[in-house]
């Protein structure tokens, strides 16, 4: 009994040293799946963003070629609203089921800016389909346009912990008439 005894301490810290082991492998393997996750999560937000975002430039591009036609935007592709019509329908279309997906993942502050966002371009729509022939107000309704875009795009940035990015205002040379 006495060597058991003698015995006994090394016996207990390789016991000890065993489930030390085992819970620092555990507690690893637990931090790596949550980062994991994480990223996993990040990536699909990001792909949720950049689609919905794509979507909605797809109305904001339509829009831009009508007011072309119409005489308020110097867009070099004009398309009458007649032409139009369809291709705008066909693109609030498609745009609900990002914006579905987007409720569903994003986080409340981007779908917010997206809400803004989304209802600007509704304005600009509205404008174009009333037949408005007014440079000035189309373009106050862009510069609202664009200040919507550029919210979502900093919200999502910031949901993301991307670093800041580029505002996308392009000055473009007005083009002389022709």
């Amino acid at each position: 009994m006495s060597a058991f005894i003698q015995q006994l301490p090394a016996l207990i810290g390789v016991v000890i040293g065993a489930l030390g082991s085992y819970l620092a492998i555990v507690r690893g393997d637990r931090a790596r799946f949550r980062r994991e996750q994480t990223a996993r999560w990040e990536e699909r937000r990001l792909a949720v963003y950049a689609d919905y975002a794509r979507s909605l430039k797809k109305s904001v591009t339509l829009t831009y070629r009508v007011a072309s036609y119409l005489g308020n935007d110097p867009h070099p592709h004009p398309l009458s609203p007649q032409e139009a019509e369809p291709l705008l329908a066909e693109a609030t279309l498609a745009r609900d089921p990002s914006g579905e997906t987007l409720i569903l993942l994003g986080s409340p502050e981007v779908v917010e800016r997206a809400r803004t966002w989304v209802v600007r371009v509704m304005e600009m729509e509205q404008f174009l389909r009333e037949g408005t022939r007014d440079p000035q107000a189309w373009q106050t309704l862009l510069e609202r346009q664009r200040a919507g875009r550029e919210a979502y795009y900093a919200a999502v940035r910031e949901d993301l912990a991307l670093p800041p990015g580029h505002s996308a205002r392009w000055p473009l040379s007005p083009v002389p008439p022709t």
